[in-house]
């Protein structure tokens, strides 16, 4: 879909350097902005009239699968918030019932009722650990979509056409595949730009896959009148391993329900390169701050200080400072001293015909995310059985060992194999 600057009649508002230190703050870590000199004077006109932005962000509360990756996005929010903006929390309890098909090759099904009332008090919940929800607008879309009935999302549905719906990727993906797409899947892309009408919105925030949908809401917005909402997208958060987006599939993810010893771990495993990244899109620091951690750590600090402030920065959000002290504790006393965790998982394996390969014992514990995983570490000299590191991916176990399995520095289990 393309994009252009309306002109309007309105005085142009000066851009002080707050506007611009505002700017730069918002425009960290971003995928997409746009249109970033209209969101410019939007916050002038703001400053300059004593107003606020009304900045959205909508979720469907759908199956809770939740990790600091799906936080990225309400990380922004917040920074929104800290800079004296309203921030909307959008619970799309009746867009739920569609299914976004966004980056999907197949229809979802759509939600029960109870599901989406038990997703959404968990998508509350998250949000709360990030945003201060007592400055927060919590709003449901129900709330407008129950009263649009069949005439109104009709008149809705004549506002757009489907050559331009069928411009979206996914859309013509399966268009051209001649693989089935539902009617009320065209309809979602309508339905969460009518949000932006309802709300007024002048920036609505989504993730890197959400951008048509947020366009959409531009568009509807100047057709019912309203002046056109920027859009911000943030990209997707790589996991551990540095390579893949965070995914529990993967197993390169730091759930919000981790334990403070776990988290500081995790954090502790990234690269240096990979932490400078988590710091734009996961940090609440400032740019200021961030930009002077950077210029120590070129200057001769070691960077290892630096991401020992990411991780307590992540457990002091989702648990407490004195939980984070405490993991900085363990985590010297486990690594330093050579210790075995106090927390160690016991898992058991079953072998075949009386014995299990090294790798595939590697990957049924838990401790890797796949066979080329557990090769790739034991090549590198990152596993260890009893204490011995271990060489040879050939290696076969026999049944009714136990053993204390490390792979790197923070994966540990101590493994029956049955």
């Amino acid at each position: 879909m393309s994009e252009e600057i309306i002109e309007r009649n309105e005085p142009k508002y000066e851009v002080t350097p707050d506007i611009v230190e505002a700017m730069n703050t918002i425009r960290r870590g971003v995928d997409t902005l746009l249109i970033e000199s209209e969101l410019e004077q939007k916050l002038a006109r703001a400053k300059a009239q004593g107003t606020q932005l009304r900045c959205k962000l909508g979720l469907d509360p759908t199956a809770p699968d939740i990790h600091i990756g799906h936080t990225v996005v309400l990380n922004k929010l917040r920074q929104l918030q800290d800079l004296g903006h309203k921030v909307i929390f959008l619970i799309g309890d009746f867009t739920a019932a569609i299914g976004d098909p966004s980056g999907r090759n197949v229809t979802r099904p759509p939600l029960s009722n109870e599901q989406i009332r038990v997703n959404a008090e968990t998508y509350l919940a998250q949000a709360g650990l990030v945003l201060d929800l007592d400055k927060t607008e919590v709003r449901y879309n129900s709330e407008w979509c129950n009263k649009l009935g069949a005439e109104g999302l009709i008149k809705l549905a004549s506002r757009y056409t489907l050559a331009r719906l069928l411009e979206r990727d996914d859309f013509a993906k399966r268009y051209a595949e001649q693989a089935p797409i539902a009617m009320h899947e065209l309809i979602y892309p309508l339905m969460q730009g009518y949000d932006s009408v309802a709300l007024q919105a002048d920036l609505e925030l989504g993730g890197s896959d959400q951008r048509f949908n947020l366009l959409v809401g531009r568009e509807l917005q100047r057709q019912y009148g309203q002046e056109a909402q920027c859009i911000l997208t943030m990209p997707l958060l790589v996991g551990l391993d540095g390579v893949n987006k965070m995914s529990k599939s993967k197993n390169n993810y730091i759930g919000i329900t981790d334990t403070p010893d776990q988290m500081f771990g995790k954090v502790m495993s990234i690269s240096d390169e990979l932490m400078w990244n988590w710091y734009d899109l996961v940090s609440l620091k400032t740019n200021a701050e961030i930009a002077e951690l950077k210029k120590q750590c070129a200057e001769g600090r070691n960077p290892r200080e630096a991401k020992v402030l990411l991780a307590k920065e992540i457990i002091e959000r989702f648990h407490d400072a004195k939980s984070a002290e405490a993991a900085e504790a363990e985590f010297n006393a486990r690594f330093r001293a050579g210790a075995v965790p106090s927390d160690i998982a016991e898992v058991t394996v079953q072998s075949t015909d009386g014995v299990i390969g090294v790798g595939r014992m590697l990957k049924e514990a838990g401790l890797v995310s796949s066979t080329t995983d557990a090769n790739r570490n034991i090549e590198q000299g990152g596993v260890r059985i009893n204490g011995e590191k271990i060489s040879d991916k050939k290696l076969q176990i026999k049944t009714g060992e136990v053993m204390t399995v490390q792979v790197g520095k923070r994966r540990w289990a101590k493994v029956t194999v049955a």
